[in-house]
């Protein structure tokens, strides 16, 4: 299956790549950046210019936000687990990935 530009889709891949780091900057996640691309401006996936968003972020430098806060809010709820219940390992290794995460991201 090659990946084509549609004949309805009147962006180009450079537009599209600036509109979807601008949509960012209005702190979106990819999930909803991929709607609006779809809602208002007729971009059924943005995977049809040769990228998925989370590259484009990754490529321009900007980082997720569904990572950063998803990582942050899991840490947190891990720890607070952890202190109630000190025979979990299941959580301790769990918490342990989630930091070794955050350390390859930053």
């Amino acid at each position: 299956m090659t990946e084509s530009k549609s004949e309805w889709m009147k962006m180009k891949p450079a537009e599209v790549e600036k509109l979807i780091v601008e949509l960012h900057k209005e702190s979106s996640s990819p999930a909803k950046i991929g709607l609006m691309l779809r809602d208002k401006h007729g971009i059924p996936k943005a995977k049809l210019i040769g990228k998925r968003i989370t590259k484009i972020l990754k490529d321009n430098k900007l980082l997720p936000l569904t990572e950063k806060k998803m990582s942050e809010d899991k840490i947190t709820s891990l720890n607070t687990h952890i202190a109630k219940h000190k025979h979990d390992y299941t959580a301790k290794r769990s918490l342990t990935k989630s930091l070794w995460a955050v350390k390859k991201l930053k």
